[in-house]
């Protein structure tokens, strides 16, 4: 069983997203289990204060180093300390495989204007984020991460094949679109093509298509 540890100033952030679809579902099929862990509880004073002002000056608030540190060595994670980070490498459908294979991943939320930079070096195995846009704080992200993850472990889905047809499952390619019934909604049909019955002709759309909408959708990324 893997398990996803979460460290946040926001522990109730995630009490119902964990539980819902496929994260919740795999948790219950005993694949994966959840550990989120209040930063609070490893503050050091009576107001249980996380974040002070930054050195040199300057607008907004950064986290202590002590709290993190200090819950890291009260729940001793193994496998990677992931630091959820605007200025962290750009998390990639690659990576969520890569930490779908570790028995634990523990996955570290930001808040305020930053985090002491010694966490990110010192803890933290790596950054990572998950776009070129800035979150009021790692909660979201880590979600999103947490997720991908978990839709990888094997019996998650329940069909392989579902996920394989995904966007970036090969690569950087996104995925063809995708319909259903009815055939015809105020007017608008259904593709042809996909009606047809030929699968050597829907298998050259949906790959024309993937080309197209990752040619169109993805030019200079």
């Amino acid at each position: 069983m893997m398990r996803i540890g979460i460290v946040t100033i926001f522990p109730e952030y995630f009490a119902a997203p964990l539980e819902l679809g496929i994260p919740g579902r795999a948790a219950r099929a005993g694949l994966v289990s959840y550990r989120v862990t209040d930063l609070r509880d490893y503050a050091r004073d009576v107001h249980r204060t996380v974040d002070d002002e930054p050195y040199g000056g300057g607008a907004g608030m950064v986290m202590k180093p002590e709290p993190f540190f200090e819950a890291a060595a009260d729940l001793s994670p193994r496998g990677p300390i992931v630091l959820m980070s605007a200025r962290g490498g750009r998390f990639r459908h690659d990576d969520a495989v890569r930490l779908s294979l570790e028995p634990e991943v523990t996955l570290l939320c930001g808040h305020y204007k930053d985090v002491d930079q010694r966490v990110a070096d010192h803890l933290a195995t790596e950054e990572l984020s998950v776009g070129d846009f800035v979150l009021s704080g790692g909660e979201p992200a880590a979600l999103a991460v947490a997720d991908a993850v978990v839709r990888l472990l094997p019996g998650a889905l329940g069909d392989h094949e579902s996920a394989s047809s995904d966007s970036f499952y090969d690569g950087d390619a996104i995925s063809a679109p995708s319909y259903t019934r009815p055939a015809e909604y105020r007017g608008l049909r259904v593709p042809e093509v996909l009606r047809s019955g030929d699968h050597r002709r829907i298998e050259a759309w949906r790959a024309k298509e993937s080309e197209r909408l990752t040619r169109v959708r993805r030019a200079g990324s």
